[in-house]
């Protein structure tokens, strides 16, 4: 069974690990910079999520809530912070005994199950690892920025396992955030928003590093995943099943990488999309570097497939697998170099693949589409976009038609 960590330990300290204390929790690698994760995606790499990691709990820790029978109990080494019914109590606890004022991350894990008014939340701040052993289920309703997990203008958070069930607000949120890392997620919602990262604490600046592993969310009523203001994203898969909006969600982020968006019924009757970008995403300077890349978008039913919206761009998406969606398989509307199935794919039948604009914004300029199937479909250009370049498409049952 995994032990507190003791004193006595010794072991050089690594730039993420308490001094003389082994590294806590699994082994994920630090979050990539921006620039740093981009690096591989221009060579044609999108970043890997991070290597398998061990089973919950394992390993050293700092703190742990454990709940037996009805009761949580929260320690720190000999002491006993908390024995109650409560479980937020008790991990806030746990947390909370954590030492002040650390540049170090420190860990706390969680063993068992229970419920959190979807009006609570454990908050962590900075240098924290949270492993959550169990379920957390959000109970009732809430308004504003409440979440069962939430970090506000912190670094080096690190939430390695948690699942979510129950209606909550939000299922993690973070807000003006550096150097976060998510690993396994699992949300099992009734309603809500997955997870959420952006940067309103601080609007001047964006938050910076955030690398995510696996997450798979169903039943939200709004995104499975959501960024606004992010600079440095990597993630391995988003699969989302039956949730009101997008899949995923990037605004206003740049220098992103993303493996898979895996999306079943996203958005059903909405103009929500598997993957979808907007206000700005990709746009840097007054320009749009390739600094976006997805290494593949798979899409049954739902609403959209791909949506590129609002001065978004500087996108690739190397493979596609899009089908029997109820709105566009693809809508590229007022977007700046997005290269569509680098790598290949299909597009069948549902909605056409369609570059439209609003008059209130510049119009669609350089735009790819290429080395796809598609069937019984059709490609549809009104009105006239600035170099789009449509090569080796095969046309099952389809057409094309240009402006």
């Amino acid at each position: 069974m995994p032990r507190p960590l003791r004193p006595a330990l010794r072991r050089a300290p690594g730039p993420d690990s308490a001094p003389g204390r082994r590294a806590p929790g699994t082994p994920w690698r630090r979050a990539l910079t921006g620039a740093a994760a981009f690096a591989l995606a221009s060579a044609g790499l999108v970043a890997a999520a991070p290597p398998a990691a061990a089973a919950c709990g394992d390993g050293t820790y700092h703190a742990e809530a454990v709940r037996t029978v009805n009761t949580w109990t929260a320690r720190n080494g000999g002491r006993t912070l908390y024995t109650g019914t409560d479980l937020r109590s008790a991990v806030q606890a746990a947390v909370n005994s954590l030492t002040p004022g650390r540049t170090v991350k420190q860990r706390v894990v969680v063993r068992g199950s229970g419920g959190i008014p979807a009006g609570q939340r454990i908050s962590l701040p900075s240098y924290t690892v949270l492993d959550v052993c169990g379920t957390i289920e959000a109970r009732g309703t809430a308004s504003g920025d409440y979440a069962p997990v939430y970090s506000r203008g912190t670094t080096h958070v690190e939430i390695q396992n948690l699942t979510v069930t129950g209606t909550p607000l939000y299922g993690i949120f973070a807000r003006s955030v550096d150097n976060l890392t998510l690993g396994r997620i699992t949300m099992r919602l009734g309603s809500g928003l997955g997870v959420r990262i952006d940067n309103y604490g601080d609007r001047s600046r964006p938050s910076r590093n955030v690398r995510i592993g696996d997450v798979y969310v169903s039943g939200a009523s709004s995104h499975a995943v959501e960024t606004f203001g992010v600079d440095g994203l990597t993630i391995g898969t988003v699969t989302a099943r039956n949730v009101g909006q997008s899949g995923l969600l990037l605004n206003q982020t740049v220098n992103a990488s993303i493996g898979t968006v895996d999306a079943e019924n996203t958005g059903t009757g909405t103009g929500y999309a598997a993957f979808r970008m907007a206000n700005r995403n990709g746009r840097i300077g007054t320009g749009y570097p390739t600094n976006i890349r997805v290494g593949t978008v798979r899409a049954r039913g739902g609403g959209r497939g791909i949506f590129c919206v609002s001065e978004s761009g500087g996108a690739v998406v190397e493979r596609v697998d899009i089908a029997d969606t109820g709105n566009n398989a693809v809508l590229i509307e007022n977007c700046h170099g997005v290269d569509i199935a680098t790598r290949g794919g299909t597009i069948s039948r549902g909605g056409e693949v369609r570059l439209a604009e609003r008059s209130e914004l510049p119009g669609n300029r350089d735009i790819t589409l290429q080395n796809f199937t598609l069937v019984g479909s059709r490609i549809v250009e009104n009105p006239c976009a600035d170099n789009l370049v449509i090569r080796n498409v095969t046309l099952s049952g389809s057409t094309i038609r240009r402006c």
